[in-house]
This record gives C-alpha cells, structure tokens and sequence, in this order.
C-alpha cells in the first residue's frame, strides 16, 4: 500500500526525525506510565462494576433498569472491558502528540480527551443496544420466554456473532483497530477537539469491530462479571496478539461451541445462570 503523504509525516512525528518507528522518542518513563494508569483505571472499573452489578444477573434477558442508571454502569463497564485492549492506540498517540508538541501537559491532556472521545461512542452504542433490548421487551412476545423460544434467540445472537467473525466488514474495522500507526495517518487532527473527533472514530471503529461480542453479552447474561470478563478477553485476544486470523478463529471457536450448548444444554453452560432459576428470580 502507498502512504499518504499525512501517515508519512505522522510516521517521521511519531519516530522522531531520521528515527526508525520501532525507536520513537516516547520515554519508557511515559510509556510504563501510561500502561501503569490505563491498567489501575480499569482495575477500578471492575471493581465498581462488581459492586454495583452485584446479585443483578438474572441470565439472558436481564432487566437493564432505568436508562440513566444503565448507562452510567455502562460506561465503567467499557472503561474496565476496553482499556487493556486500547493500550498500542493511546501509546501511539501519546508518541505523536509529544513529537508534535513536546509539552507534558499538553500531552497528557489530549491523550485524555483522545480516550474520552473513545468513551463517546460507546456511549452511544450503549443507548442504542439499551432502547433496542428495552422496545423488543416491551412487545412482550411470548416466544421470547426462556421456556419457549428464548434458548434458541439467544443461541442464534451467539452464532451471528461467531458468523460475524469471518466477515469482511470484522476484518476490516478490526485491522483499523489493530494497525494504530495507519489510523492515525489518516484520522489525526490537531488540538483538543481533533483528540475528542479521533477518539470518537477510533471507538466507531472499535464498536464495528466488537458489537457482535457485545451482542453476545447481552445473550449470554450483560449483568455477569464472569461473561464480562470472557467477552472483555476475546477482545483482547483479537487486538493485541500478533496472529489476527487465529485469534479471530479460535473466538469464532469459542462462539461457536456456546451457541450450540446454550440451545441443546444451557443447564450445563458453566457461569450461565437460567432465567427461570431460583438465582435468576432473586436478581430480578
């Protein structure tokens, strides 16, 4: 592929003048910093999620509450889930916006607003899965109840997600995801309403790459700290490890093989809780 004349500029910005990318002048000071902060912040959100999500899993269907309550717990859960996984994008802001400006302040506050501006779209992603789950509920179709058709609803999320892993629509956000330095070349704007602009592609990005497994979030339980944490490291898995098309397939694997036991055996799904169980009544 031939680079644009901006990825070429942000590439000789980020790697400092004359330097090789691999070398860019970014401090391993800041770098262990940044990993440092990211990683304490979503250890925290974990931590607020777990008490504020407490005995609330009621299993497939859960009841999300009030919109403004959702939300709010919403948000840390992206917070907690997305950090670990974000870490090479903010790094590669960080070392672009030091290049460019070289003031701490500066830097620290654009990265801020960049992972904001991120939080932005989830945001919005969250208001449209919460009005989309609350209006299919209150159709109150009968198939739904748990009993009748909803195993088999919540089998066919978890099989569209795995479906989804192999399309080119996954591949392509997913390589935005990965590949910083490109993202950057063609998505970079200057100033504090240029960080919040690429934040807020770089979570639209990020939202077209990971919907599906958040989709089977809500199937398989979106209360649970436990499929939380599965869902938050099949993301990670794809992101961060080196070898994109296994670690897509081995979570279209995973995917796969939870569709077909939740619609033949849901009862024996570790960590599922049955929404017409004594611990699902009791949450709701």
């Amino acid at each position: 592929m031939t680079s644009t004349p901006r990825a070429s500029g942000l590439a000789s910005a980020a790697a400092g003048t004359g330097t090789p990318l691999g070398r860019a002048n970014l401090p391993r000071a800041v770098q262990l910093g940044l990993i440092g902060l990211l990683i304490a912040l979503s250890i925290l959100a974990w931590n607020i999620t777990g008490d504020r999500m407490e005995g609330m899993d009621a299993g497939p269907g859960t009841d999300l509450g009030d919109l403004g309550w959702f939300v709010g717990v919403w948000v840390v859960m992206m917070a907690a889930m997305m950090f670990p996984s974000i870490l090479p994008m903010v790094l590669m802001y960080s070392r672009i916006q030091r290049n460019r400006r070289d003031r701490g302040a500066a830097v620290a506050f654009g990265t801020a607003v960049f992972i904001g501006g991120y939080l932005v779209s989830w945001t919005a992603a969250g208001v449209l899965g919460y009005s989309l789950f609350d209006a299919i509920r209150s159709l109150e179709i009968g198939f739904l109840a748990w009993d009748e058709g909803g195993r088999f609803v919540a089998a066919g999320v978890l099989l569209a997600a795995a479906v989804y892993e192999l399309t080119p629509l996954k591949d392509v956000c997913l390589s935005e995801c990965r590949d910083s330095l490109t993202f950057m070349g063609h998505s970079w704007r200057p100033g504090a309403i240029g960080a919040v602009r690429m934040g807020i592609a770089h979570g639209a990005w990020c939202i077209g790459c990971c919907w599906a497994l958040m989709a089977a979030l809500f199937a398989l339980g979106v209360m649970s700290l436990g499929w939380m944490a599965l869902i938050a490291a099949m993301i990670a898995t794809e992101k961060l490890l080196p070898w994109k098309a296994v670690a897509t397939r081995a979570v279209m694997a995973v995917l796969l093989a939870l569709a077909i036991a939740v619609a033949v055996a849901p009862e024996h799904v570790p960590g599922l809780t049955l929404p017409d169980s004594p611990e699902a009544m009791g949450a709701m």
